[in-house]
């Protein structure tokens, strides 16, 4: 019906009275183009030159050099997203015009926007685990569930081909093997054990703790593990090398945990080249359990001569000891069709069964899948629950829990925790590292979890970065106009520490960087203000004193970033006098809803209010309002 055959074939001489093989339509209109030193002489048997320096790359370059193009496209496509896309510092602020007209900043808005020609999270939402493990522990729809439906529906034509042609982690750890792991030859293991199913255990496992609504493929899943290894090491390379050492935060237990992880996985190659993905690759395992569904296969004629090549080449150990496939682990790589001296591989629709060898010649004693194993995984994964919420958790309810600023447009909590896939991509657009991960303060649910760190730098007014490159909704993408009045906590004043409030010295440093941002969401009181004999006011006496309005305030922590760097490293405090806390009352976290409906309902029942007290009361002409008004 069809064939799929992409790879380019064995170079042999024709038998007699064989005519040589024929060449490709691609191959034939580059032949017309091109010198013909570049290409090979069937008749000879003799390489050409493109084919010859393919063989010195690698046996799977030579002869799938398709899918290695593809590979590599895809994986400078990542790097382009990562380091280019979500690199915030290329938005240029809007200048004087913006200034003189009043205009709500939008930079770091508008530069995201230019630059995402695709979306910067194309990767994540492509992983399916990602989209079904988060929709599975959140019990909701998750919006990159249709990318995830995308990536499978085309991936019945061609099984598990995101493994093979489109994962940067996978083609990551193709370079390390190549460059490492084949000289490496110390820790190799042979034969095949409990580990050939492990992804499949561990997928199960995922499910299952997400079932009882916690997320663990945010720790496995192919795609975060690749952007926060990346974000935890070479992203905070580009933040030094670019922007100065001074702007890398400092690392925390999270941080160390995540890069060793992520080295671990391309360490697993010293023992079996792609070992990540043959054996352990939850991603890959969704993969491999929707192949049931491929409409194309590799097939096996009964020409094979029991050569061994495909399964020496084979990257994903999907070939048994017949040479018969392993089609959940097929990626349609198509390395053995090019590598087979005889021609007797081809990728057709899976129901032809033209002329194929028998199968089980020679017995293939492949190892079973385990029920066992299976039940120790869901044993397993029910005590990483129970752990999770006993031991290590985040014990939301407890008045002593730690309660971190997320970013502005967050779902609630124990939501946010379900839906939050620790990829770090928040992390990698937010301008001056505002977020970043927590360590073990919310135990392991919240691990790689986004908080706002004030102390280090507030939320810029003209970015809305996190919520458009969430691939979960974690975080809402808010636009601009939604952003401003957003509240992700609030601003409380320490009146012990604070300078005017303690009577220390004038300060209104946190008042001029409120204003400056546009919130005006600080006002003066008059504190220590010392009288006469007489009873009036000493001019010059007291100080002005900060005070927050609750309703203005949106938790930006701009206040809090201006009083820490520059009271608190003066050493005239020991930690910032006015912090952004979150929690009831302080925060507006929900999972559907407008936050100017939110701010218009609120002002809509101050005036009620207002006009009530007024008419009970009269019009207070000493300006005095009850605290419920202000």
């Amino acid at each position: 019906m069809f064939r799929l055959d992409f790879f380019l074939p064995f170079l042999a001489r024709p038998r007699k009275g064989e005519a040589p093989r024929a060449p490709g339509r691609l191959a034939r209109v580059a032949r017309v183009v091109l010198p013909a030193a570049l290409f090979s002489d069937p008749a000879a048997a003799k390489p050409g030159l493109v084919r010859r320096a393919l063989k010195k790359i690698g046996p799977i370059t030579a002869y799938s050099p398709l899918r290695r193009a593809v590979q590599a496209l895809c994986f400078v496509l990542f790097l382009v997203l990562f380091f280019h896309v979500c690199w915030p510092y290329s938005a240029q602020p809007g200048g004087k015009l913006e200034l003189d007209s009043g205009a709500w900043p939008a930079h770091y808005a508008i530069d995201l926007d230019a630059k995402e020609w695709t979306e910067a999270e194309l990767f994540l939402v492509l992983d399916p685990l990602v989209a079904l493990s988060t929709a599975v522990a959140a019990k909701a729809w998750v919006w990159s569930l249709a990318w995830a439906g995308g990536i499978l529906l085309i991936c019945v034509l061609f099984p598990r081909g995101f493994c093979g042609y489109l994962c940067p982690l996978g083609t990551l750890i193709d370079f390390f093997d190549w460059a490492i792991g084949n000289r490496v030859q110390r820790f190799k293991i042979e034969g095949d054990g409990w580990w050939v199913h492990f992804k499949y255990y561990l997928l199960a496992g995922i499910f299952l703790a997400g079932f009882f609504g916690v997320l663990l493929s945010g720790i496995f899943a192919a795609i975060p593990v690749i952007t926060r290894g990346f974000l935890f090491i070479f992203g905070l390379l580009q933040m030094g090398l670019l922007r100065g050492w001074h702007q890398v935060p400092p690392l925390n237990a999270g941080h160390y945990v995540s890069i060793a992880l992520f080295l671990g996985v391309l360490g697993l190659g010293l023992l079996r080249k792609r070992f990540w993905c043959r054996y352990v690759c939850p991603s890959g395992a969704v993969f491999s359990v929707f192949n049931r569904f491929r409409a194309s296969e590799r097939k096996v004629e009964s020409s094979c001569i029991h050569c061994d090549k495909c399964i020496e080449v084979c990257p994903f150990d999907a070939i048994k000891a017949d040479f018969t496939t392993r089609t959940p682990d097929c990626t349609l790589c198509q390395t053995c069709g090019g590598v087979c001296p005889t021609h007797s591989i081809k990728f057709v629709e899976r129901w032809n069964v033209q002329d194929l060898k028998p199968q089980n010649d020679p017995p293939t004693m492949e190892v079973p899948l385990s029920r066992r194993n299976f039940l120790y995984g869901a044993l397993g994964s029910l005590a990483a629950v129970s752990g999770m919420r006993n031991v290590f958790g985040a014990d939301l309810g407890s008045s002593n829990a730690f309660l971190p600023v997320r970013p502005p447009g967050s779902v609630p909590e124990p939501e946010f925790l379900q839906l939050c896939i620790r990829c770090g991509e928040c992390f990698k657009a937010c301008p001056n590292n505002v977020l970043q991960p927590l360590g073990f303060e919310q135990g392991l649910e919240g691990l790689w979890t986004p908080q706002v760190v004030a102390d280090w730098s507030g939320c810029e007014t003209s970015c809305n970065n996190c919520g458009q490159v969430c691939p979960t909704g974690a975080i809402h993408a808010l636009s601009l106009e939604e952003k401003k009045v957003a509240r992700m906590g609030l601003a409380i004043v320490n009146r012990e520490t604070c300078l005017p409030w303690a009577g220390k010295e004038a300060c209104q440093l946190c008042f001029d960087e409120c204003n400056a941002a546009g919130y005006r969401a600080i006002e003066f009181q008059n504190v220590g203000t010392q009288v006469d004999e007489e009873g009036l006011p000493i001019d010059g006496s007291g100080f002005l004193a900060p005070v927050v309005k609750p309703e203005l305030c949106v938790g930006c922590g701009l206040c809090q970033s201006r009083c820490h760097h520059a009271v608190v490293q003066l050493k005239k405090l020991e930690e910032s006098a006015i912090v952004v806390e979150a929690g009831a009352g302080k925060e507006d976290r929900f999972m559907q809803g407008n936050y100017l409906e939110l701010r218009a309902q609120e002002a809509a029942e101050r005036r009620r209010k207002q006009e009530e007290f007024e008419k009970a009361h009269g019009a207070a002409g000493d300006g005095y309002l009850p605290e419920f008004l202000k």
